[in-house]
């Protein structure tokens, strides 16, 4: 038997991540690198602008025609990397490295061009080095360091220094210290403004993995349950069909042919032993544990109709309103997993309010909406922040608050969402009291179109 993390797609998603040497804040990479991309559309700016500004104001002779030359190679370079990285795609710790290095190098040949160490913008390198340590993995933001030194020592040994007039003593009238202040003002806003955007994106990279890792979770504890569920309708399977034969004996016996209340009640007893294997199945569906009953090709107002119908005489609910508002029907397929799915919400909403509930059926575009009602006491607000995990329940009994966890984890495999709350905090039309809950399915993920492989798989 396949083991629970072989069926976890979520635990497989993290797997996937680690082992393209993806580190926790790596799914915020795609959105890091284009705020690098940014802020080296910034460089190039600044470049331009000081460049003619030297030139222009201060007469400063700089060899112009090769600082042109490495500006246009950066914007190339920027250009590519827009191309490659404007759609979303997984951003590697090496790809991220190899765009940092690129604006050390870039950096270290216009300050050889500019008068290397004696250039008061050499301090930039330490914006590479802030950017290396909050992006990369540890080897490589000390890579960036060495390099960075290398770099610094190379400038020091082998560029020409600017020809800057010797005021240092000026204080702010000196070029140098004017420029100093410049590149420190250059450094502490970039800094504080793009290190505060990339903190953003770390922190939504690992809330995407903490929900991966909590969907991994309770894909698990669905695993374990397909697991018991299985066993308990290895268990359950004799009695039920033993009770089965001796109902249908029942019923052919002339004591029972000849009283029509105790033929009623037979009814209604097969009709809950029918339930009861309809249960089993669902459970074992909803984990993810067919027991092969085939998919049912019908359309989608014949589907709801029908569910509504057999829910409605299945249950003793004094007023049951059925709302179909979809208009334009289309051919669906669907199985026990979907009606089983639909039936613990109304089955929920009938626990709490016996004496009336509603199903509203309606198209939203290519999404289906259920919407189903009640009158009970609502939801309790700890309840609705735990909304989809195993044994929340407000009724205080061992082992409830399983309805809502199977209904999330169908509709979540569907691609479908599930919401929830009190009819009076929704604004909802005539309410008096109770609660309300939507499920949200893609009607892709059961029109016809879509699955006609798999409908074509169960009737084969």
């Amino acid at each position: 038997m396949a083991s629970s993390s072989e069926k976890n797609p979520a635990a497989k998603g993290i797997r996937k991540l680690w082992s393209r040497g993806i580190g926790v804040e790596n799914p915020a990479g795609h959105k890091n690198m284009l705020l690098l991309i940014q802020l080296r559309w910034l460089a190039v700016f600044g470049q331009a602008v000081t460049i003619a500004f030297v030139i222009l104001v201060f007469d400063i002779q700089l060899p112009l025609p090769h600082m042109l030359e490495v500006l246009s190679c950066l914007i190339a370079f920027n250009i590519a990397s827009h191309l490659r990285w404007h759609e979303h795609r997984p951003v590697t710790n090496a790809e991220l490295f190899l765009a940092l290095l690129v604006d050390v190098a870039t950096l270290t040949v216009q300050l050889y061009l500019s008068g290397g160490t004696t250039n008061p913008f050499a301090f930039l390198f330490l914006m590479q080095i802030i950017l290396s340590a909050v992006l990369l993995q540890t080897w490589s933001s000390w890579a960036i360091v060495g390099i960075c030194v290398l770099c610094l020592a190379g400038l020091a040994l082998f560029s020409e220094p600017l020809s800057l007039p010797p005021d240092h003593g000026n204080g702010l009238s000196s070029l140098y210290v004017e420029g100093m202040l410049i590149c420190f003002l250059l450094n502490a806003g970039l800094l504080v403004f793009f290190i505060t955007r990339i903190n953003q994106n770390l922190r939504a990279g690992d809330a995407l993995l903490a929900d991966l890792r909590q969907r991994a979770a309770e894909e698990d504890h669905i695993v374990r349950m397909g697991l018991l569920a299985s066993g308990a309708a290895h268990e359950l399977g004799t009695p039920l069909a033993t009770l089965s034969v001796i109902l249908g004996d029942w019923r052919r016996m002339p004591e029972f042919g000849q009283n029509p209340e105790l033929l009623e009640e037979l009814g209604e007893m097969q009709a809950q032993l029918q339930r009861c294997k309809s249960i089993v199945s669902g459970i074992l569906l909803s984990a993810g544990e067919a027991r092969g009953e085939s998919s049912v090709k019908t359309t989608l107002n014949t589907f709801l109709d029908d569910l509504a119908k057999d829910w409605r005489s299945s249950r003793p609910v004094t007023a049951f309103e059925y709302l179909n508002r979809i208009e334009q029907d289309v051919t669906v397929v669907f199985d026990s997993a979907l009606k089983q799915m639909i039936g613990n919400v109304l089955d929920n909403a009938f626990e709490a309010s016996p004496e009336w509930l509603s199903l509203e059926a309606e198209r939203d575009g290519d999404l289906l909406v259920l919407s189903v009602r009640d009158r009970g006491p609502g939801f309790p607000d700890w309840m609705l922040a735990q909304l989809g995990k195993p044994y929340q329940s407000s009724k205080g009994k061992p082992g409830r608050g399983l309805g809502l966890f199977f209904v999330v984890n169908v509709a979540r495999k569907l691609g479908g969402t599930v919401s929830a709350g009190n009819r009076d905090a929704h604004g909802d039309a005539g309410a008096k009291g109770g609660a309300l809950v939507r499920l949200t399915l893609p009607l892709s993920a059961i029109r016809l179109e879509e699955t006609e492989n798999k409908d074509a798989q169960h009737v084969g």
